[in-house]
């Protein structure tokens, strides 16, 4: 299993966790840096498609898209919120990445 693969992977077990401790002040932080860690690693061919991603997340993840599912839609926004936000720091590493290979000599 690679390096890439482990980060994706605690990015996403972290959100899941941060998502139902709610007096954690540290997880904004923790989800920032292991997007921005695990957004170094996304292949050119799949840049475009983190960036929709955490775009999608981000709007309609936070929004009451769960909601309508009894019990469990609360934790599924909260969930998916705290995953956009790691897709979020990713696709800024991605795009500093990209705009840095694009100016290199």
């Amino acid at each position: 299993m690679s390096i890439a693969k482990i980060l994706w992977i605690v990015s996403f077990l972290a959100a899941i966790l941060f998502s139902f401790m709610n007096d954690f002040q540290y997880a904004a932080l923790i989800l920032a840096l292991l997007g921005l860690v695990s957004g170094w690693f996304v292949d050119v061919d799949h840049r475009r498609g983190l960036i929709i991603a955490a775009i999608f997340l981000l709007v309609a993840g936070g929004a009451s898209a769960w909601g309508s599912i009894p019990t469990l839609g609360e934790y599924f926004n909260g969930i998916f919120t705290a995953y956009g936000s790691v897709l979020a720091a990713a696709s800024l590493t991605a795009i500093l990445k990209t705009t840095w290979e694009r100016l290199k000599p």
